[in-house]
């Protein structure tokens, strides 16, 4: 015998009735934060955006969703259409879901993270990226904020976070609030802040 809802369905005639609308659906976006460390140099690989929004600003690279893709999938494909760096292992970041966070809509994004120790790999700029380029990653920690400092080509971005590390039982966990950044696009300065942090405790 079908097991019946409340309703008295069963789940054939739930799912035949429901109206997908019914609940409003958020996009979903990959960000990924490549970073290369040499000699003790670091450095981010960010994209200067090609479109609106924020056009002309340094972002992540990263892009949207596709419904037959993973975010890993998504990851990957965005990482190789805007800067032509491909197989590399990337590391999940937790979920951004912070209302507002981008101005077309609701949109959650899925980081990823990337350490490529020995230096930067060669980049090429393509799809909707104007351009790809290493940036020289400083980083400033005091009291309860981090402040990054990223240059290359002769540009200077910047952004400060407030950083919240509590003990759980699941491990040391680091929240990063954004306080304000330049040049950066979205919340990225966050983003890149929070993959920093993570990785600094990682490296204990």
């Amino acid at each position: 015998m079908e097991l019946r809802d409340k309703n008295g369905l069963t789940e054939a005639q739930y799912l035949a009735q429901y109206v997908p609308g019914k609940y409003p659906r958020p996009s979903v976006t990959v960000d990924l934060v490549v970073l290369a460390r040499c000699k003790g140099i670091l450095q981010a690989l960010l994209v200067r955006r090609g479109g609106h929004p924020y056009l002309g600003l340094w972002a992540l690279p990263g892009g949207f969703v596709k419904p037959e893709e993973t975010t890993r999938q998504a990851a990957e494909r965005e990482l190789y259409e805007e800067t032509r760096v491909r197989a590399l292992p990337l590391h999940p970041l937790p979920l951004v879901s912070t209302p507002g966070r981008d101005p077309r809509g609701w949109t959650m994004t899925q980081p990823y993270a990337a350490l490529l120790e020995g230096g930067a790999v060669c980049t090429r700029a393509g799809d909707d990226a104007a351009d790809a380029r290493w940036f020289d990653v400083a980083v400033q920690r005091r009291e309860g904020r981090v402040q990054l400092m990223l240059s290359g080509g002769g540009e200077s971005l910047f952004a400060e976070c407030m950083v919240e590390q509590t003990l759980s039982p699941f491990g040391e966990q680091t929240a990063c609030t954004l306080a304000r950044q330049q040049g950066l696009a979205f919340d990225h300065g966050k983003i890149l802040c929070q993959a920093l942090e993570l990785l600094r405790i990682h490296e204990k």
